[in-house]
């Protein structure tokens, strides 16, 4: 496929760029995003959302939202994850948020190396998050969205320390996970969760 600027975008179609966040906690759902951007947009500082700070993130995300053409989020549920694995789950979360899209993209730039079914073209950009705009525009909503989600959740479950690690497996969530067990959003299937259940499970752990 003929490439725009060789940036994982074809020459003439409207093209939304896509990117998730969450494939590695042990908890919460994954979230994704889809984002196009006017043709020639440029924003300073727009790179992979990983290399911002949380308060560069958010600036960058609100500015985003507003310069857009238009943007979506989707996800999938740890209960989804559990049920069809991180990857089909990530593919599903993407899918749903290019399908909520005020516009129907044509094409998608997607980071990584495997993209959505759905009716568009796609280009899988391993990197594409630090080097196609809209992909790192995906990039930033959506690791603003999960985080805020993750805040939320540590409201209804402050002793797991979710507002800090974002659910991924830092030695204070697993020591978390060890002393309480998991709550309803962990996920089941991720081997320290599954660890945890048994070991609830087993008499002798004295639980």
């Amino acid at each position: 496929m003929q490439l725009d600027s060789a940036k994982g975008i074809p020459a003439g179609l409207l093209s939304a760029g896509v990117d998730e966040v969450g494939r590695g906690p042990l908890a919460g759902p994954v979230v994704a995003a889809a984002v196009i951007l006017p043709r020639g947009y440029a924003l300073a500082g727009l790179t992979d959302s990983k290399r911002l700070s949380a308060r560069r993130r958010g600036a960058l995300a609100a500015i985003l939202r507003e310069d857009a053409e238009c943007w979506a989020l989707g996800s999938a549920t740890a209960a989804e994850i559990d049920e069809l694995n991180i990857h089909h789950a990530t593919l599903l979360a993407m899918r749903r948020a290019v399908l909520a899209l005020a516009k129907a993209p044509e094409h998608l730039a997607v980071d990584g190396r495997f993209t959505p079914e759905g009716p568009w073209r796609a280009t899988a950009v391993v990197g594409g998050d630090a080097t196609v705009p809209a992909i790192s525009a995906a990039s930033i909503i959506a690791k603003v969205a999960r985080d805020a989600w993750l805040a939320e959740l540590h409201e209804q479950y402050p002793a797991y320390g979710f507002d800090c690690h974002a659910g991924y497996p830092t030695p204070a969530h697993l020591a978390a996970l060890a002393e309480y067990g998991p709550c309803p959003e962990h996920r089941r299937s991720f081997a320290p969760v599954a660890r945890c259940l048994r070991n609830f499970a087993t008499p002798e752990s004295g639980r």
